[in-house]
């Protein structure tokens, strides 16, 4: 059976995220938002979609890494009649005291030997496939009308073999900047210079400015890279992915749209970031959550627009579909569950900004405020049975991994009262952790020797490694150790992959396992002192990156291919964390 792996890799700059092929072709574009119709979409529709091409004419091999330490993608190309690299950028950096991300892509053709004969294609799109714009020929570039703000192609190559789609020899370096809104108004290889030497410096200085163990290190930095480019800049929102209906598996129907703010995955991006000394993004999140807040005058969503809003019901798109697999799905019926693991998970998200003393600006009387709302909605929702992390359609049950959620913000309550020296707050919020912990502890089945999915529940479930590794359980104990060999006894596959869980649900029994659930079993194993095995296992994930080291959600067993939205943060948040403590149980230095 054919191993099936994402060929591609993404660049943006925490306005717009741009994924790009192996073989030169921009295959994933949404503007002006994360959330918006794609420009370029041919990932889900080789007719409609559109895409943007710089190939060799006729045929050719390639090669595709990244810059080190950056989000800067080069591609080589090798034809009979010579070699050129292309590489694509996305600007960011700091510039008069704020972030410059303009809504430009650019990319440089330049000739590494030969007379290579290339072919530029640029196909844009509007309203997810339904719009074909209208092109028009300016001096020096290609105007495309109807896109809901002007799109530009400026280019110092010719312009009419590009609305010809005819091959023409590359003869010298050549600068192509696609620009949504303002245009490009200045000496085109100048600034594209200017702007990429920037944009290489910015990156690099956020790695190296970044606490990361020398572990994995390599890995470690390319995730995390990939996890700063899921927050947009201009409101804090972070996204679960930049893709939309990908598949679970080959004909699951199990196609989803990523493209929001899950405050789950929020939770679990905001560690893996802090693990690497990285904290400007929780302060960014931090005013996002404030602004959700003053919307809402009874329960959370679980998921939110990047405005901070649920205004994107679930619809279905007439789209071909990824490889065919439909339906093709924009929005999420999630917005519209009970998941009540969310109150915790914002309340563990923020307590650094009340307990590392880095942090002095966010301690006010308004985010008190937030806490208390929190807390009414945990002791609210204590014995309500919810849709569980894993967003059942079909399905509600008192979850344990919502109790643990309500264990643990109860905590971070606690020690912020302890903090601001408020006794009120400390002394509630600890009589709500007591009534977490007496709910989780309902879920325990002695004759499992574990905790189950929910009271009255025999299925197992992966999340609740996290008993163990957020330390519910003690790790040394023997509760703790048995609990982990009775979730890997049921839910491993393999020496390295881990199902979610086993039992049917709306789609039937999951056919594809889950990377993160295979990194907080990595996690857990460090944590029972396992750690050689925990090792081990973590090398053997590895291989289920892509040619760039790039993860996708799921992982089917049998080939081990890529499936689920791509790149997912869930599974780079499961390598770092998984990275940080190996490291930490190997007493790692922070540098090499």
């Amino acid at each position: 059976m054919k191993t099936h792996k994402y060929n591609q890799g993404v660049i943006g700059n925490c306005a717009y995220m741009a994924h790009i092929t192996d073989q030169g072709e921009i295959v994933w574009l949404c503007l002006p938002r994360f959330d918006s119709s794609f420009i370029f979409g041919k990932l889900l529709d080789q007719e409609k979609g559109g895409g943007f091409s710089i190939q060799p004419a006729g045929k050719f091999t390639s090669k595709q890494y990244y810059y080190e330490n950056t989000n800067i993608l080069v591609t080589e190309f090798k034809s009979k009649t010579g070699e050129f690299r292309l590489t694509d950028w996305a600007p960011r950096f700091f510039n008069f005291e704020r972030y410059y991300k303009p809504l430009m892509l650019f990319r440089k053709a330049e000739i590494i030997s030969g007379n290579p004969e290339i072919i530029v294609q640029c196909d844009p799109r509007g309203d997810y496939g339904k719009l074909v714009p209208e092109t028009q020929l300016g001096s020096n570039h290609i105007r495309y009308s109807n896109l809901g703000a002007e799109v530009r192609l400026t280019s110092n190559a010719p312009l009419n073999y590009i609305l010809e789609q005819k091959s023409f020899a590359l003869t010298e370096t050549s600068y192509f900047v696609l620009s949504y809104g303002a245009p490009l108004e200045a000496p085109l290889e100048t600034v594209a210079e200017e702007l990429l030497h920037k944009t290489i410096i910015y990156w690099r200085r956020w790695v190296k400015y970044s606490t990361i163990c020398n572990f994995s290190q390599k890995e470690v930095i390319r995730s995390a890279l990939l996890l700063k480019l899921h927050q947009y800049q201009d409101t804090g929102a972070i996204i679960a992915s930049s893709t939309t209906s990908l598949p679970e598996h080959d004909g699951s129907g199990r196609n989803w749209d990523y493209r929001y703010c899950w405050i789950r995955d929020t939770y679990y991006t905001l560690a893996a970031l802090r693990n690497i000394g990285q904290g400007g993004e929780l302060e960014k999140y931090s005013h996002y959550i404030h602004n959700v807040a003053i919307n809402e005058d009874g329960r959370y969503s679980p998921v939110y627009s990047i405005l901070g809003d649920s205004h994107f019901d679930e619809k279905i798109f007439n789209l071909a579909g990824y490889l065919g697999n439909t339906p093709v799905r924009i929005g999420n019926q999630a917005k519209e569950h009970v998941q009540n693991d969310v109150y915790g998970q914002i309340l563990v998200s923020l307590l650094p900004l009340y307990i590392d003393h880095r942090f002095v600006d966010n301690r006010n009387q308004n985010s008190i405020a937030l806490i208390n709302q929190l807390l009414d909605l945990i002791d609210a929702t204590m014995y309500e049975p919810d849709a569980g992390l894993w967003e059942f359609r079909n399905l509600s049950q008192l979850h344990c991994y919502t109790f643990l959620f309500h264990w643990a913000g109860s905590a971070a309550a606690q020690k912020i009262g302890e903090k601001l020296n408020n006794v009120e707050l400390s002394t509630r919020a600890t009589a709500l952790k007591l009534k977490a912990a007496e709910q989780i502890e309902r879920c325990y089945d002695p004759e499992l020797k574990a905790y189950t999915q929910a009271i009255g529940s025999k299925n197992l479930d992966a999340s609740l490694l996290q008993l163990i590794t957020m330390n519910y359980l003690d790790p040394e104990s023997q509760k703790a150790k048995d609990h982990l060999i009775a979730l890997a006894d049921e839910l491993k596959e393999g020496e390295s992959l881990f199902y979610r869980y086993k039992q049917q649900d709306d789609f039937g029994k999951p056919k594809t396992t889950f990377l993160i659930c295979a990194y907080w079993y990595v996690e857990a194993l460090a944590c029972v002192g396992r750690v050689k095995e925990a090792e081990s296992v973590f090398k053997k994930l590895l291989d289920y990156s892509n040619h760039l080291g790039l993860l996708s959600e799921d992982v089917e067993p049998a080939t081990g291919s890529q499936w689920g939205n791509f790149p997912q943060t869930y599974s780079h948040v499961g390598l770092m964390n998984a990275a940080f403590r190996i490291a930490r149980k190997k007493d790692c230095p922070d540098f090499i």
